[in-house]
């Protein structure tokens, strides 16, 4: 095999690399299907609907030699990729829709910041840049240009009514602080923000300031948002190459998505 770091060498050791388990593909998705939960507004807002699979034919009257399947469902649903036209802050950005986002922001390094004990204490946690100024003591400076991975364990929830933890005053759920995105965005220049939960901020997220400061802040700054992530577990802290593209869809503020992550495998080198 070549030694030459650029170009058809990088691509060949790669492929030798699947091949022989040295890097592994960990999926970070969760099925879509009718059971998938789906952000809940106050009822004056317009609501995300739940997905609906509706079969047109399977082997049969209806198509004797096909099977296949209506979806009808929101941008927002399942795991999904939030772009920076989601949010009023980014409306105006250049590239800010799906279909135009420049292709080598779809594939990024990752860092996985782990406060799933935390999370199991205080389901209200909410992520400050000290949190994330003591983790770069521990494990490095996060780089630009890189997906930065909330990690707490809030996928384990996704089939129980915990996911969305809806009560009178609303979700409950961790997400950052203004602190942490401003700091993320403007001091690390991240590419985007991932969380298991059902969206980038807090359930309680309304009452910090700004409100709902993930998606203020990130897509105001042309930066993405990654929500109903799983498998954060398998994740080393830093290595993950993720792969992140939303399907093509017109002017679209979002897409569910299928997400993966290259990891180092079990046959790679100590």
């Amino acid at each position: 095999m070549s030694t030459d770091l650029n170009g058809a060498g990088v691509l060949s050791a790669l492929a030798g690399a699947l091949a022989g388990g040295g890097v592994e593909i960990v999926d970070l998705s969760h099925v879509l299907s009718p059971e998938i939960p789906v952000m809940v507004l106050p009822p004056e807002f317009g609501q995300c609907q739940p997905v609906r699979i509706e079969e047109v034919s399977r082997y049969d009257a209806r198509g004797p030699a096909w099977y296949w399947n209506t979806i009808t469902l929101s941008e927002h649903a399942g795991t999904h990729f939030d772009a920076p036209a989601h949010w009023v802050t980014g409306r105006h950005l250049a590239q800010g829709t799906v279909d135009d986002l420049p292709l080598d922001h779809l594939v990024a390094p990752a860092v996985v910041l782990d406060f799933s004990a935390e999370a199991a204490a205080d389901e209200d946690f909410i992520l400050t840049r000290a949190h994330l100024e003591d983790w770069e003591a521990a494990n490095g400076k996060i780089d630009p240009g890189c997906w930065v991975l909330f990690r707490t364990d809030w996928a384990q929830h996704v089939t129980t009514p915990k996911y969305l933890n809806l009560r009178e005053d609303g979700p409950h759920s961790p997400g950052p602080d203004a602190s942490a995105i401003e700091f993320l965005v403007h001091e690390r220049g991240i590419l985007g923000f991932g969380t298991e939960t059902i969206g980038t901020d807090a359930g309680q997220g309304s009452h910090l300031s700004p409100p709902y400061p993930a998606h203020s802040i990130l897509h105001g700054n042309g930066r993405y948002g990654l929500q109903c992530l799983a498998g954060l577990d398998r994740l080393p802290a830093r290595g993950a190459i993720l792969f992140a593209a939303p399907l093509k869809i017109r002017d679209g503020s979002g897409s569910p998505l299928r997400v993966l992550a290259l990891v180092p495998g079990k046959g790679s080198a100590a």
